[in-house]
């Protein structure tokens, strides 16, 4: 058996830095999808536009980007990706897992 050992074992760092790695990896995998969803749209020459751009490199939310990229295989075109998604409101704040 292999034993580990953290530094600062069971303190607010470890917390902290398990936390930080844990939002990496979500992280990573957001830009994946999104990267993978751009590229769908590229090869299938569905031109997207800036706000849809926009919207789709922004939203951090896997389930999201799993349904866009779902829908990107079959959209006519880039605005089909959002369709049936809630809109949020131009004028309001967005929180941080936001697709909107």
């Amino acid at each position: 058996m292999v034993a580990t050992y953290f530094p600062g074992r069971g303190t607010l760092f470890e917390e902290t830095y398990l936390e930080g790695k844990a939002e990496g990896k979500a992280e990573g995998k957001a830009e994946e999808r999104t990267a993978l969803i751009l590229h769908v749209l590229e090869k299938r020459e569905i031109e997207v536009s800036e706000g849809a751009h926009d919207r789709i490199t922004s939203c951090t939310d896997l389930d999201q980007l799993t349904t866009w990229l779902d829908r990107a295989l079959t959209a006519e075109a880039a605005d089909d990706l959002f369709t049936g998604d809630p809109e949020v409101p131009d004028d309001g704040p967005r929180d941080k897992g936001a697709c909107g």
